[in-house]
């Protein structure tokens, strides 16, 4: 009843797609300053998510960490300004 598997055992879940998406994927986690709270997720996740070719955006205020998922090389320029554009600092790559 309701498994995901076909008769003959192999999964049928689609997770060889994902598996291609993420090996055509590259994953930078920057150095950020100057973020203290939600806001400021929200303002850079914003601001670097509308960049062409970003897949993905994690921000982890505490850390001072912005991590994002692009399709190919990361457009650095691009993204340095986007997170400027909000309002701080990228300092480098972590």
């Amino acid at each position: 009843m309701g498994s995901c598997c076909t008769p003959d055992n192999s999964c049928s879940t689609g997770a060889e797609t994902t598996a291609v998406a993420v090996a055509d994927s590259t994953v930078t986690v920057y150095a950020v300053s100057g973020m203290t709270c939600g806001h400021c997720k929200t303002a850079i996740t914003t601001s670097v998510s509308a960049l062409d070719g970003v897949l993905a955006v994690d921000v982890d205020v505490a850390g001072g960490l912005v991590t994002v998922t692009t399709g190919g090389e990361p457009d650095e320029a691009a993204i340095t300004a986007a997170v400027d554009d909000a309002g701080y600092e990228l300092t480098g790559r972590a």
